[in-house]
């Protein structure tokens, strides 16, 4: 888990450098399709841990939402510092928290839904609205934030029949193959310009690679939740953050502002102590 952390931001940064001379839609699918082509020889490898349908609705929706997901966040990349989305993104286990009320019949009690309450006024301090340089864009992770806690319900419901391997090789195949129609439509409606044999050789590299360390993440994070449970596990996630402002500062010169720093401290606090919340709650 701690190894997916911190090969996340790297993938990421390739995707934010691929955004100055392609578009982030493009970025995301190249990225994709990189991905869905790595992750068919490592799921003919791991075939024994491919259990139920791999193509179905259900799995076509956790596509759907990778899509929106991706899309989102790359775009936010684009314009704002990496950690500073991340930071952002990371009000999802807040989210989550919410959603699954409604969705998942799982209802969170007065002190993680203060908690909750106390992580998004977190949020509120690093987007900080109507004062922020990056403006609107400061909301493609809250987009983001609240799809992946969507995908994480969708997941919950998949997982009941199917490995979480089998829903990640099927979700990103579908994922890819819907972000190609997207962008052919969009080339076709004159708004983006595909030009792949433009592309230079350095960036398909950077694609192939960004896709390789996206299959490698959610492969050692399917493991890692396999043979561990995910209330040990979630606070890890937190490590990215730090794996994104390390990666942003060597590589585009970026680093957070005190602003900034003391609303990922109250997102970090408020979601750990969701997850110390929900640890008790499933012992009682």
């Amino acid at each position: 888990m701690i190894i997916a952390m911190f090969l996340l931001p790297v993938g990421d940064a390739l995707s934010k450098i691929l955004t100055g001379i392609i578009a982030p839609i493009e970025v995301t699918m190249w990225r994709l399709l990189a991905q869905a082509i790595i992750l068919i020889p490592v799921a003919f490898v791991m075939r024994r841990r491919l259990h139920g349908a791999m193509f179905s609705p259900i799995v076509a929706l956790s596509g759907l939402l990778i899509i929106v997901i991706l899309v989102s966040l790359i775009t936010a990349f684009s314009v704002m510092p990496i950690a500073t989305a991340i930071a952002i993104f990371f009000v999802e286990p807040l989210l989550l928290t919410l959603l699954a009320g409604p969705l998942l019949g799982e209802v969170a009690g007065p002190r993680r839904l203060c908690a909750v309450a106390v992580g998004l006024l977190g949020a509120l301090i690093v987007i900080r609205p109507g004062f922020s340089e990056f403006g609107l864009a400061t909301l493609l992770p809250l987009v983001c934030a609240t799809s992946y806690a969507l995908n994480m319900i969708v997941l919950r419901h998949a997982g009941a029949t199917r490995s979480s391997l089998t829903i990640q090789c099927g979700a990103t195949i579908y994922a890819a193959a819907g972000l190609v129609i997207i962008a052919l439509c969009l080339q076709g409606a004159g708004m983006i310009d595909m030009a792949p044999a433009q592309i230079p050789t350095w960036a398909w590299a950077a694609i192939f690679c960004g896709g390789g360390l996206a299959a490698t993440s959610f492969v050692l994070i399917s493991e890692a939740f396999r043979r561990t449970e995910a209330s040990t596990l979630a606070p890890f996630q937190y490590l990215e953050i730090l794996g994104a402002t390390a990666v942003g500062y060597l590589v585009f010169g970026d680093f957070p502002d005190a602003l900034t720093w003391l609303g990922v401290t109250i997102i970090l606090a408020a979601g750990i102590y969701v997850f110390h919340r929900e640890r008790i709650a499933s012992t009682e």
